[in-house]
C-alpha cells in the first residue's frame, strides 16, 4: 500500500473547489473538420509497483487501446508522495484524467468537488452488483459512486504449519483460542503471535464489542467499548509475554518476522504471499480465516479505485478507460498473477482465488470486511491513536489513559 498524506489546510478544500469550476470551462473530446473522431489522449496517473505490477498495467493498458484505437493513454507513476503532488496538480488545473484513489483517501478529496460521479457513465453491461460490496461501498457518498475499486487485500492469519505440528496445536478459530495457542507456540526466541499494534490491523477489533473508533467524524476510540475490546491485545503482549511487533525481533514488519521464523503467526494480507515466495520458500505455512471475537468473524480491506477527474476535458474517454480497467476482462488481466485481488466476484472464481489454497481465506473475507476508510479525519484520528496506543502496548502507560489522552489531541486537531 501507498504510504498516505492528508490535507494539510481547509484552505486546500476551497483551492480544489475552484479548479474544478476553472477546469470544466474547457470543451470534451475534440473532433475534426470533417466530423470524424481525431485520437484522444488520456492520462492515467497512480504511484509505482512492482516490476511484474507494472508489466502487468502495462499489458493491461496495451489491451485496452488495442480495442480503443482512437484513445491513447499516458500513463504517469508519481513515485514520491502521491497524494501531494496530486493535489497540487488538481490545485493548479494540471490534474491527470484518470488516477488512482486510495479508499482512506475518498472521503476528504471527494468532498472538495474534484473527484467526477460516475453513476451516469455506467451501462447495464458493466454489471456493478459483481463488485465485493464493502469494496464499492468504499467510494460511495450520498448515493453517488466516485470511483470503482481495482484491487484489494483483506487480511487473514498466516500460520506455519511445522511450529503448529511440533507445539501439537490446531489453527485457531477464536481470538480467546489464539492467545491460549501463542502460550504453546512461545518458546525458544519464538513468538506465538506477531502483532502490528495500529489502528489499520486492529480497526475490526476495536469495534468488536459495539464501540465506534470513529464517531460523527470525532475520535471516538477512548470509549469504553473500544478499550475493553483492545485490551487482550496489550495484556497478550506484556502479561502473556506471547506477542511482539516486528521491531522488537529485529524485522521491518510482520512478513519479515514470519519468514525469519520469529513468529508463529502473523495477520497479513495479500501481498504477504509473493514477497514470502520470493524471500522465503522453504517456509512450509498455510492461511486461514481471521478468528471470530464473540461469535462474529471479521477482518479489514484496503481498497483503492480507479477515479476521474472532474476538471477532465476529455470525460468519454475517461471512463472508457476506468471501465475497462475495472471490468472483468481488464480486471482479469490486472490480477492474473496473484498479487493483487480482484474486486469482482466473477474474476476472482474465473481465476480460482476463492479456492487457492493461500488466497482463498483473504477471498473469504470480502464480503464481511471492515474497509479502511471512515470519513474524512481518519488520518488525523489514526496518528493521534497510533502515537498513543504504542506506549499502552509496549506497557509504558495503561491503555484507557494513553487512549483518552489520543482522543482529546485528535478531536483538538479536527476542531
Amino acid at each position: 500500500m501507498a504510504k498516505n498524506k492528508w490535507m494539510a489546510t481547509l484552505g486546500m478544500t476551497t483551492m480544489l473547489v475552484g479548479s474544478v469550476l476553472a477546469g470544466c470551462s474547457g470543451s470534451d473530446e475534440k473532433t475534426s473538420s470533417n466530423g470524424a473522431d481525431e485520437k484522444v489522449q488520456i492520462t492515467l496517473a497512480g504511484w509505482g509497483g512492482n516490476p511484474s505490477e507494472q508489466k502487468l498495467l502495462t499489458q493491461t493498458i496495451a489491451d485496452f487501446e488495442e480495442k480503443h484505437p482512437t484513445i491513447d493513454v499516458k500513463h504517469e507513476v508519481i513515485s514520491e508522495q502521491y497524494m501531494d503532488v496530486l493535489k497540487t496538480r488538481l490545485i493548479g488545473g494540471e490534474g491527470p484524467d484518470v488516477f488512482y484513489l486510495d479508499a482512506l483517501e475518498a472521503p476528504a478529496l471527494i468532498e472538495t468537488g474534484v473527484v467526477e460521479p460516475l453513476d451516469d457513465y455506467v451501462t447495464e453491461d458493466f454489471d456493478v452488483e459483481d463488485f465485493e460490496k464493502p469494496m464499492l461501498e468504499a467510494f460511495q457518498v450520498d448515493e453517488k459512486t466516485y470511483g470503482f475499486p481495482k484491487d484489494y487485500s483483506t487480511l487473514a492469519l498466516f500460520y506455519n504449519k511445522k511450529m503448529f505440528e511440533e507445539a501439537g496445536v490446531e489453527v485457531p478459530t477464536t481470538w480467546d483460542e489464539l492467545r491460549d495457542v501463542s502460550k504453546a507456540l512461545t518458546k525458544d526466541g519464538v513468538y506465538g503471535f506477531g502483532v502490528a499494534p495500529e489502528l489499520a490491523r486492529l480497526y475490526h477489533i476495536a469495534q468488536s464489542t459495539g464501540g465506534d473508533v470513529v464517531k460523527d467524524d470525532q475520535a471516538n476510540f477512548a470509549s469504553d467499548n473500544v478499550v475493553k475490546a483492545l485490551q487482550p491485545i496489550i495484556d497478550q503482549h506484556n502479561e502473556d509475554k506471547t506477542s511482539a511487533q516486528a521491531s522488537e525481533v529485529g524485522a521491518n514488519w510482520g512478513g519479515e518476522m514470519f519468514g525469519q521464523g520469529k513468529a508463529a503467526m502473523v495477520i497479513e494480507g495479500n501481498w504477504a504471499i509473493p514477497f514470502l515466495a520470493d524471500t522465503f520458500p522453504d517456509v512450509e505455512y498455510g492461511t486461514a480465516e481471521l478468528p471470530t471475537i464473540n461469535g462474529e468473524k471479521g477482518t479489514m480491506a484496503y481498497t483503492v479505485g480507479y477515479v476521474m477527474n472532474a476538471a477532465s476535458e476529455k470525460k468519454e474517454a475517461s471512463w472508457e478507460l476506468i471501465s475497462y480497467l475495472t471490468g472483468k476482462e481488464g480486471m482479469e488481466t490486472w490480477t492474473s498473477k496473484g498479487f493483487a485481488l480482484p474486486t469482482r466476484k466473477s474474476v476472482a472464481e474465473k481465476l480460482g482465488y476463492d479456492k487457492d489454497e493461500l488466497r482463498g481465506a483473504l477471498v473469504a473475507g470480502a464480503p464481511y470486511a471492515t474497509v479502511w476508510a471512515e470519513g474524512k479525519n481518519l488520518p488525523i484520528i489514526m496518528n493521534n491513536f497510533n502515537n498513543q496506543f504504542i506506549a499502552a502496548f509496549l506497557g509504558d502507560r495503561p491503555l484507557d489513559e494513553a487512549l483518552k489522552e489520543a482522543e482529546e489531541q485528535a478531536n483538538s486537531e479536527i476542531q
